[in-house]
């Protein structure tokens, strides 16, 4: 697994991005592109966790609102929206919700109103080549005195 990229400025060049990402991240981050359904590593991953922007790091998602659309990338009920953006999107002749990286300006996907109705009815449609994972900290130590 990535681990998240430590905190970009969002005025980096295309080389230095290109520099930093791989051709897939770049294409879907700064290009605005999508994966293909079902190649993405994190489209059918469950471990606990938190899903960080892969450009700079921001944390975005955690593992606990990711569920199953079955559209053939990671879906999230919620986000943290403190440091996502949206915007319209009027490509490819319909009208959709972006959803960016406020940190740094990347695209990571789309926000549809077709979630379950009982986590809100939002469904974040995100990119696994736009995120990084970090696991979540287990601290295993022993409470037994």
């Amino acid at each position: 697994m990535a681990e998240p990229a430590e905190p970009a400025n969002p005025t980096k060049t295309a080389a230095q991005w290109r520099e930093r990402l791989t051709d897939e991240q770049y294409h879907v981050t700064r290009e605005r592109g999508t994966e293909r359904p079902f190649s993405g590593q994190y489209h059918d991953f469950w471990q606990a966790g938190a899903y960080h922007c892969v450009c700079c790091g921001a944390p975005l998602f955690q593992s606990g609102h990711k569920f199953d659309a079955g559209c053939g990338w990671p879906s999230f009920s919620h986000g943290d929206g403190a440091r996502l953006e949206t915007l319209d999107d009027f490509s490819h002749g319909m009208r959709r919700t972006e959803v960016r990286c406020q940190q740094c300006g990347a695209h990571l996907g789309h926000l549809f109103p077709d979630g379950p109705p009982q986590r809100g009815g939002q469904r974040y449609c995100i990119n696994s080549a736009a995120l990084a994972f970090q696991p979540e900290f287990q601290n295993k130590t022993d409470d037994k005195d």
